[in-house]
Formats: structure tokens, sequence, C-alpha cells
């Protein structure tokens, strides 16, 4: 099941963000902080309207078992982009991140603007991430960009595909 987390989750989400340190590592160059999760819940581009943006929870048996953040029209009205796919770390393996993905798909079928779904990796995550997000179609579009997050020194590429 798919839905909007909501405050009562904070404490889900956080389990889910240590739960994978390395992922959070690999993409921050530090380990999983205590308020990542509000950040995550909070955190949109400044151009961004709050009601565009919306973690969604990823449930199975009344727990909490990955995370996807979308923006809604951004960086332009044809767009969402996820900002983020996350699974629990015990769970990864099990097929969780595409079930959670083709529910995203049911989700953005309804929104007649969308033409294309878009994410960014972060090159330090690429030998785990790439293979997953080209499984589900997505593409390189556009040349590598420079990311920085603290101390950490990578690149980020766009990757798209067609919406539904």
């Amino acid at each position: 099941m798919l839905r909007p987390i909501e405050a009562e989750d904070v404490e889900a989400v956080q389990a889910v963000i240590e739960s994978d340190a390395g992922y959070v590592e690999r993409v921050t160059g530090l380990p999983p902080g205590p308020a990542d999760a509000q950040s995550l819940l909070l955190m949109r581009p400044p151009d961004l309207a709050e009601d565009r943006k919306v973690v969604y929870g990823a449930w199975a048996a009344g727990e909490l078992v990955g995370l996807l953040d979308v923006l809604r029209g951004w960086p332009n009205p044809e767009v969402v982009h996820i900002g983020l796919l996350q699974v629990r770390g015990d769970r990864q393996g099990e097929g969780i991140g595409r079930r959670t993905h083709d529910l995203l798909l049911d989700v953005v079928s309804g929104w007649p603007e969308v033409r294309t779904l878009r994410i960014a990796i972060v090159e330090t995550n690429a030998s785990v991430a790439e293979p997953f997000w080209r499984s589900l179609g997505y593409a390189p579009s556009g040349e590598p960009k420079p990311y920085r997050y603290n101390n950490l020194s990578s690149t980020t590429q766009i990757f798209t595909r067609e919406a539904p």
C-alpha cells in the first residue's frame, strides 16, 4: 500500500532512513542524522509550492518498508521528479522498490499534465542505483552536473522516462 506520510509516521520514516545508512553516506558523505526524517518531509525546491511535494510511504503488514519523495511539476509542469526511493535495509531485494515505483505510476497516470518522470543519481551511489533505475526504463538525459553535499564532492546524472 502506498499512502502519503503523516506527522505520526516521522519515527518510522527515521527508522527507514537509518536502516540503510550506506545510502545516506554515499549521497551525503555523512551517517544518518537524527533530523533526516524531518528534513525529508520539509525540504523542497524554493520555487515548488508546498502541496506539490509528497512523501509517500510503502507499507506492508502495517510496517513502513519504503519511502518515495515526489515533486509534482518540478522542474517544469510536465515533470514528476522522484527525489528518493528508499527501501528498508533489511527488506531490500524483495521487489519492494519496483512495486513502490509501479504504485507511483498508477498515481501519475491520474496527472494528465505529466509527460516525464525524472530522477537524479549521485555518482557515489551510481553502482547501486543505476541498474535499478535502468531496469525501470530510465535513461541518462543530459550531461552530469557537479554535486556537493557538506564535504562530499561528486556529480549527479539526470535520468528520465516517459510517464504512463
